[in-house]
């Protein structure tokens, strides 16, 4: 089992985080524009393992080199079914430098999308509490 997998089904937060490069680049589902940084991925994260219920990995994908995964997984929001899948990227040192999240279907996507820009602002806030600390 991949420690982010690992990390993400015992709800590590401290270990996700550690697992992440600092110039990691989060693609999220739901919204265009990709968000640079490690304080910034750790926090949307932290949001999403609070707006996400009954999340559970249901299937892990890795490459033969050890650099590209997928992790599938299903949950809901605010009773919405959610499938999805994790796509990430290690760099040389074994650091997360890439995550993308997709989801389907629309009305999961939906609900994800409204959840997550209730959090929104609590994330901002703790990714820059992160990076001033």
């Amino acid at each position: 089992m991949h420690p982010f997998r690992a990390a993400v089904e015992a709800g590590d937060h401290d270990a996700i985080e550690a697992l992440l490069a600092e110039d990691v680049v989060f693609t999220s589902p739901v919204v265009f524009k990709p968000y640079p940084g490690k304080a910034m991925t750790a926090a949307i994260l932290r949001g999403a393992a609070r707006v996400f219920e009954g999340f559970h990995y249901v299937r892990e994908i890795n490459d033969g080199g050890g650099r590209d995964h997928a992790f599938v997984f299903k949950a809901t929001v605010d009773g919405r079914e959610v499938h999805g899948c994790d796509f990430l990227h290690v760099d040389e040192d074994g650091l997360i430098d890439e995550l993308t999240v997709m989801v389907r279907p629309l009305s999961g996507a939906q609900a994800l999308a409204a959840a997550m820009g209730v959090q929104f602002e609590r994330i901002t806030a703790e990714a820059l509490g992160a990076s001033t600390a």
